[in-house]
């Protein structure tokens, strides 16, 4: 287990998506986000022009969607909670900061601030679990180039993924057992666990995100400690005409209107609540299991501040070989750490 040296200064960087504080602030939202080379990967020009055309369209719908939240993203209020739940923890020598990806605060600002409060040393925290490059990826692209434009010259280090860390994987079997008992009255429960889609090519250029959500759930499942425990792994957020990685939580829900089962839906990839779970999950789907005749629809909570979730956070603070019992980045360590993982 690594441990600071009394009296030294440890700034740790909680990276996430982020969200738009107002209705006014979806479009610019959607824009900073399509405009991510991780996301459409095009030559500048092109993609800005992309990314005005996507945003410009998509816009009113996202405002839609938002307006069920009050007409802004929930997640960087959970993100500072989470923050300040780590703080407590980690004890005197840490502060947390929060960078968001695609609004404030952004990777800039949250430069500054560790600048200004003169650490030691960093600690880059993604509260992805597992990695992408669409996101853990992207955040540490942006913090490089904004520590590099803004002369933040202090020693770093990246926790990139920990898809098994054991706070971690108790904490969402907690969370299953909770709706597994709650599912119960309905029928057998069958456990659907819900992550973020992504497009096929990108698994099959190397991105280790399916391989490291399949790790979550099987560690998950198994530390449930519930006999023969009826479960599935699907992706929800698919859009585009493009391939994406599957099954859906569409067909499986489908699966599970003909089995006459109820579904206990886990968001095993976010962490916090926003719209893909606030609205997604909880309002579209559910409608979905009710019009397929699912006999109950039962989703827990994101991990939160789910205690064992803080002391999971902490423990790769410490030591960022905790995310997995193989060491490093997980088993698929190596995919990461070829494409810019330092942990």
């Amino acid at each position: 287990m690594m441990t600071d040296a009394a009296g030294s200064r440890t700034a740790v960087v909680l990276f996430n998506l982020g969200g738009p504080d107002s209705p006014e602030a979806v479009e610019p939202f959607l824009f900073n986000l399509f405009n991510d080379r991780a996301i459409i990967d095009v030559p500048a020009p092109l993609r800005w022009l992309i990314a005005k055309m996507i945003s410009k369209r998509r816009a009113p719908a996202a405002r839609d969607i938002y307006a069920n939240l009050g007409g802004r993203s929930p997640l960087v209020a959970q993100t500072e909670a989470q923050a300040r739940e780590l703080e407590q923890l980690l004890g005197p020598g840490y502060r947390c900061f929060i960078a968001m990806r695609y609004w404030h605060p952004f990777t800039s600002e949250t430069v500054e601030s560790v600048k200004a409060w003169k650490a030691d040393k960093v600690v880059l925290l993604p509260l992805y679990p597992q990695f992408s490059m669409t996101t853990a990826g992207s955040s540490l692209k942006e913090w490089k180039s904004q520590a590099k434009r803004l002369r933040l010259r202090i020693p770093s280090r990246l926790s990139c993924c920990y898809p098994t860390q054991r706070y971690m994987v108790e904490a969402l079997a907690d969370l299953v057992r909770l709706g597994y008992e709650e599912a119960k009255a309905q029928g057998t429960p069958r456990i659907l666990f819900s992550a973020h889609s992504l497009p096929k090519k990108m698994i099959d250029n190397g991105d280790p995100y399916q391989a490291q959500v399949e790790q979550t759930t099987q560690a998950v499942a198994k530390a449930t400690g519930i006999p023969d425990l009826d479960w599935a792994l699907c992706y929800q957020s698919r859009v585009g005409s493009m391939e994406w990685i599957g099954p859906s939580i569409q067909s499986e829900l489908e699966r599970a209107g003909q089995d006459h089962v109820p579904v206990v839906v886990v968001p095993v990839a976010f962490v916090s609540e926003h719209s893909e779970t606030l609205v997604e999950l909880d309002i579209e789907y559910r409608q979905q299991a009710e019009a397929l005749g699912i006999p109950g629809y039962i989703r827990v909570p994101a991990l939160g501040c789910h205690p064992f979730f803080i002391k999971a956070l902490a423990e790769v603070v410490r030591d960022p070989k905790s995310g997995s019992g193989k060491g490093g980045c997980s088993s698929l360590g190596q995919t990461c750490l070829g494409r810019g993982c330092q942990c």
